[in-house]
Formats: C-alpha cells, sequence, structure tokens
C-alpha cells in the first residue's frame, strides 16, 4: 500500500517539474522539499504536524483524515491523536523564502488564521455549563430567561455538527460538554429538537448510551428523550438503531438513572 502511493506521490511529482519547467522564471527555482505537503506535494500554505512528527498542509492531511484514514500517509504509523499543531517554526522559513524570491514572481504566503480546537471548544462549552448550573440554580427566571434566547437551538445545532462523522471520534469531550449543557435547558424549543433528531445527533447520543461513562449516559438519555417527545418520525429513527433500545433499557434498570417518565 505504501509503495503504491509513493509511486502515485513520484508521478505528481514529475508532472509538477513539468508544469514548472514551463512556466518562464519559475524554472530556475528549486522549492526546499521540506516545503512542499507529502500528500499533495504542493507548496505548504498551512503547515500543521501529527503526531508522527511528520508535517502536512493543513488541508491536505484533514482530507486525509476526513476520508476516514487513521494512520500517517507517510510513516503508515497510527495517530496518536488527530489534532493538528501549527508547526510556526516552518511557516516562518517558507515566508521568509517567499520574501527572497519575490524577484520570480513569488508571493508571500499570509499567515493563516489558526482554527479553533475541540479543546478550545471544550473549554468555551464547560464555561458555558457552569455558568447555567449557576444561573439555574438561582432561579427559575433565570432559566426561562436562557431558554428564550434560544441558548437551546444554539447548543443542540453545535452538536449536531461535532457528531458528523467522521470527525465525531476526535470530538468526544466537546459532545459530552455539549450534552450536559442541553440537560440544564429543557424543555428545550422545536427548533433544537430538529438539530437533536437528526441522523448524526441520534447515531452519537445512541453511542454515549451504549459506550459512555453513567453522567454521559444519563446526559444522552435525557437529550434522546428532548428530541423524540411527540415526534414519530424521530422515534422510529431511534427504534432502527442497532442496539439503541437495549441500551436504554440497560440504562433504566441501573439504580443511579434517574431518568424522564417518557423514556419509562
Amino acid at each position: 500500500m505504501i509503495s503504491t502511493w509513493r509511486k502515485r506521490r513520484a508521478g505528481r511529482r514529475a508532472a509538477k517539474e513539468q508544469q514548472r519547467g514551463e512556466n518562464g522564471d519559475m524554472e530556475l527555482i528549486t522549492i526546499p522539499n521540506h516545503f512542499r505537503c507529502p500528500i499533495s506535494l504542493d507548496f505548504m500554505k498551512d503547515p500543521v504536524t501529527l503526531s508522527t512528527g511528520i508535517t502536512y498542509d493543513r488541508d491536505s492531511i484533514e482530507k486525509w483524515i476526513e476520508a476516514g484514514n487513521h494512520t500517517c500517509p507517510v510513516t503508515n504509523q497510527v495517530f496518536r491523536s488527530l489534532e493538528p499543531i501549527p508547526n510556526h517554526t516552518i511557516r516562518k522559513m517558507i515566508q521568509d523564502w517567499c520574501v527572497e524570491n519575490q524577484s520570480y514572481g513569488i508571493e508571500r504566503i499570509p499567515t493563516p488564521r489558526i482554527p479553533v480546537s475541540s479543546i478550545e471548544v471544550s473549554e468555551i462549552l464547560s464555561k458555558i455549563t457552569m455558568a447555567n448550573q449557576a444561573l439555574v440554580k438561582e432561579s427559575e427566571r433565570d432559566k426561562r430567561c436562557i431558554v428564550s434566547s434560544k441558548a437551546g437551538s444554539v447548543i443542540s445545532a453545535a452538536f449536531e455538527t461535532f457528531s458528523i462523522a467522521p470527525s465525531f471520534d476526535k470530538n468526544v469531550a466537546v459532545l459530552e460538554e455539549i450534552l450536559s449543557a442541553l440537560t440544564l435547558l429543557s424543555p428545550i424549543d422545536e427548533e433544537a429538537k430538529c438539530y437533536l433528531g437528526s441522523a448524526a445527533s441520534l447515531h452519537c447520543m445512541v453511542w454515549f448510551l451504549k459506550g459512555g461513562d453513567l453522567s454521559a449516559r444519563r446526559s444522552a438519555a435525557l437529550a434522546l428523550n428532548e428530541a423524540v417527545s411527540s415526534n414519530e418520525r424521530v422515534r422510529d429513527a431511534l427504534a432502527e438503531i442497532e442496539g439503541a433500545l437495549e441500551a436504554l433499557v440497560k440504562l433504566l434498570k441501573s439504580p443511579f438513572a434517574l431518568l424522564p417518565q417518557k423514556l419509562h
């Protein structure tokens, strides 16, 4: 598999070199190999490093991972983490090289905006959850104010987004925080229920029911209760997910499960 990938890479490299030779002054420039992405062989605009120590262009490696690959395309090692880390050293070297070669028509690559990480999102949601807990405990009036502000819809939409495969497995901590926050916002509005009733959201909540700790399973069950309430279509969709009903029954039998009556 690796040898085949390397042959394809060599073929792409040869084609790119031929094209570069037809572009005037570009044929006089040798782009350092460590400035090229090992996947696309193109100049890296946003170099990032993963757990195997190899640096890629962010767009290329994210597409590789989103295609369901969890191994390094260069070393074939399994990624210990799918969180890309910006390689500021390589990026600065590339920018300096671009400036040095401006006379050849090379434009300086702008400094990319670093996207929010799942850890940062988790920290934000954790703060939201703590704030919600404080306000809800303060008074029912505060809770009604939070619910009426469409907070449930916003958080439910975020849950659906982070539930969509193939990014689900690297967003578990974020999804747990969202479920925890949702338990404080019941009852949620119809728009929020639509987000929770999507196929991606339902499969994600069932996943937590089947394999999460007791707190995560209870939060997932409470969110499912909101999603299925007064919606026969969502109830049917939930029943068709393998292991969903068994997981609910197992949770209901737990002596620590305090769940709403509709799920009993």
